[in-house]
């Protein structure tokens, strides 16, 4: 097992270079699975639910799937041989859901376990059943296990009853393959939903309404081997610039992505933090005025998290940790998840001035002076979260658990070192 231990207050400054996004990736894995030649991604981030997920598909009978030095991956599903995924390696990863769809396509049956992943409070299974059953799937269902069926795939008129990703790229893979026309309405559209509809549009698929919540599929009969880049994670910039606003650093992130952070520049504002674009990258100054705006100038502010093109979810744990550091009281509303604020405990313990007012919704007052202490890391983005505390805090950290953070950020620990962090690994037994 292995921790991380931290000594706070230092100033950190240079050059980051972000990760490929994570939840691209990891339907883009899925979507592999769709097309008998192989496929090849760059941009891979190296981390744990790639290599489970990896794992998984490997298990079914593709070759492949091993991050090289360089980060891209090749994947060739031309041998799958089998229509049930790992249960054990499933359950740790949210993504083996994603593999529904592709192995429907495949083989017209899929048998699947309740998918892992953070535990950060229900999250619903139902929107994917829904949908798949638009397109002529029969699910059978028994206590966590289901056993889908398409005898003949036809494309229809497929209305979500929520904006969810997966459920959405889900869809979208059973549409591209699917006899006939495909409407898909309140679509998810997060910059890793458009990355999957670009990658299989040039795989030969026919999808339009790409960055809406409509999008229009006409099926197709086969899909072509490609080469891939995935885009820089957005969580990860947006994470590291929340870190670089509250240990008062200046940190220039390449290649920024600044056209994925969508709300992330008036949310980030709302706190007194700022950054600019120059050329390609995103620089974030040491000088920030860290005091939180007021609504209409008199209310307490609140920072609040939708699908696409709102403020992502998985932003909101860093920037609870940014509001511990800012002048004012600001209320941070969890929409999405009833479980995701249950980490505050743990910075409250530093020292953080934090009111839990229920599942759903925290009121922060800082600035907070924060001290460091042992820390175990709940999920990945919680997990981040502690780390900028302690990054920020008085003394020295110790974090455990830090497989969840290692999920979702490579090689977090060296990026960090690079900046000028006293971080280290420590193994222990």
């Amino acid at each position: 097992m292995e921790k991380l231990i931290i000594k706070g207050q230092k100033e950190l400054s240079g050059e980051f270079v972000p990760s490929g996004n994570k939840n691209e990736a990891l339907s883009l894995l899925s979507a592999c699975l769709l097309c008998k030649q192989r496929v090849k991604l760059t941009n891979v981030p190296n981390i744990g639910d790639i290599k489970t997920m990896c794992k998984i598909i490997m298990g079914l009978g593709a070759k492949g799937g091993v991050v090289e030095s360089d980060n891209s991956i090749w994947i060739d599903a031309s041998s799958l041989h089998s229509f049930t995924p790992n249960k054990n390696l499933s359950h740790k990863v949210r993504a083996s859901f994603l593999l529904l769809a592709p192995l429907l396509v495949r083989f017209g049956q899929a048998v699947v376990t309740t998918p892992g992943g953070d535990d950060i409070g229900r999250r619903r299974l139902d929107t994917h059943f829904l949908a798949l059953e638009k397109f002529g799937v029969t699910i059978k269902a028994k206590f966590n296990n289901y056993h889908l069926e398409c005898k003949k795939l036809i494309g229809n008129y497929v209305f979500l009853d929520e904006a969810s990703v997966m459920a959405t790229e889900n869809s979208i893979m059973m549409a591209v393959m699917a006899k006939g026309d495909t409407i898909i309405y309140n679509a998810a559209c997060e910059p890793h939903v458009q990355s999957l509809c670009h990658m299989l549009n040039l795989m030969g698929a026919k999808i339009g309404g790409i960055a809406s919540n409509r999008l229009s599929i006409a099926g197709v009969s086969s899909l072509k081997g490609v080469e891939y880049r995935i885009c820089d994670d957005h969580i990860e910039i947006g994470s590291i610039i929340g870190m670089a606003a509250v240990t008062k650093s200046s940190v220039t992130i390449k290649g920024g992505a600044l056209s994925d952070l969508g709300l992330c520049d008036l949310y980030f504002s709302k706190l007194g933090v700022y950054y600019k674009k120059i050329g390609d990258d995103i620089f974030i100054p040491k000088e920030q005025e860290l005091v939180v705006k007021r609504d209409d100038k008199l209310r307490i502010s609140k920072i609040d998290d939708a699908p696409w093109p709102g403020f992502p979810t998985d932003l909101l744990s860093i920037m609870l940790t940014v509001a511990t550091q800012c002048r004012g009281s600001v209320l941070i509303f969890e929409k999405l998840f009833e479980s995701r604020l249950f980490w505050v405990d743990k910075i409250i313990a530093m020292g953080a001035e934090v009111i839990l007012c229920d599942p759903h919704r925290a009121l922060v007052t800082g600035p907070s002076k924060l001290y460091g202490g042992k820390i175990i890391s709940p999920d990945i983005r919680a997990g981040m979260a502690l780390l900028i505390a302690a990054l920020v805090a008085e003394g020295e950290s110790e974090i455990y658990n830090i497989e969840q953070i290692d999920r979702g950020y490579e090689n977090i620990d060296k990026k960090l070192r690079l900046l000028g962090a006293d971080i280290k690994r420590v193994s222990f037994a």
